[in-house]
């Protein structure tokens, strides 16, 4: 009887020991597994971390691409039109000199005026061009520059501001052309329909949000017309800019531009 227990006690001690190798290999089974698929995916990982490190390297020597070749264009241009443009002045003022007939001699003046028109769009083209200018503080100072001598002419006193800019914060080249002709259509239409003799331009920047605002106190806006494509414009450049136009018409028109940094 005590042999038959003892036979049956070892059988048991037998099962439970091959059990446990059993579960310690299932778990060593398991761990190697795991250790496995770590690997797998640290590579994995590793591999699509490259994979992103060159596409990121061919996006920015694309930019650098673009870059060089808007250089190059805006030097072409500098070179080759503004030097047509300063010799077709020359030798319009040289025939005006010569001139005896009064017509004719105003058609010279209007052919001075569109040769100094196109002299300015050019000089515009190339701000817009040179990728050195992608900045807040080079943005605020050329759209100064342009609205004093756009109004230097007329009655309309200009008054400018700054609040909170970071002047070396980056600009892209679409925002900052497409704000400034914002500005542009906003300066015509002041000069044109407001009747005001005062404009202030302010420039604001919170964290990563810019706001440019033209405010002037002249008569404000009819909203019984339809909408001018003027308006129109500025909001559709606002929004493929991501941005946002508004206008208020409380004691003069107020236009806001705001966007995304």
């Amino acid at each position: 009887m005590d042999h038959i227990q003892d036979d049956i006690k070892l059988a048991y001690i037998i099962a439970i020991g091959i059990m446990m190798i059993f579960v310690v290999f299932i778990i060593l089974i398991v761990l190697t597994y795991n250790k496995r698929q770590l690997l797998y995916l640290r590579e994995k990982q590793l591999q699509e971390s490259e994979y992103q490190n060159q596409l990121l390297q061919k996006e920015l020597e694309k930019q650098k691409s673009i870059e060089a070749e808007r250089e190059r264009i805006s030097h072409d241009m500098h070179d080759d039109l503004g030097a047509g443009i300063s010799a077709l002045k020359l030798q319009a003022e040289f025939l005006k000199q010569r001139a005896e007939n009064d017509d004719l001699k105003n058609d010279i003046d209007e052919l001075l005026k569109t040769s100094e028109e196109m002299n300015l769009s050019m000089r515009e083209m190339l701000w817009s061009l040179n990728s050195g200018n992608d900045t807040l503080g080079s943005f605020i100072d050329y759209s100064k520059m342009y609205a004093q001598n756009f109004l230097k002419k007329t009655k309309i006193l200009l008054l400018t501001e700054s609040e909170n800019v970071v002047l070396e914060t980056i600009i892209t080249t679409e925002q900052r052309r497409n704000l400034f002709l914002c500005l542009k259509e906003a300066l015509n239409n002041a000069y044109k329909h407001s009747e005001s003799n005062q404009l202030k331009l302010s420039f604001i920047q919170k964290d990563k949000e810019f706001m440019m605002k033209i405010s002037d106190n002249g008569i404000g806006i009819n909203h019984e017309k339809a909408e001018g494509n003027g308006l129109r414009n500025m909001k559709r450049r606002m929004q493929e800019q991501n941005g946002h136009c508004e206008v208020t018409t409380e004691n003069g028109t107020h236009l806001f531009f705001r966007i995304n940094l």
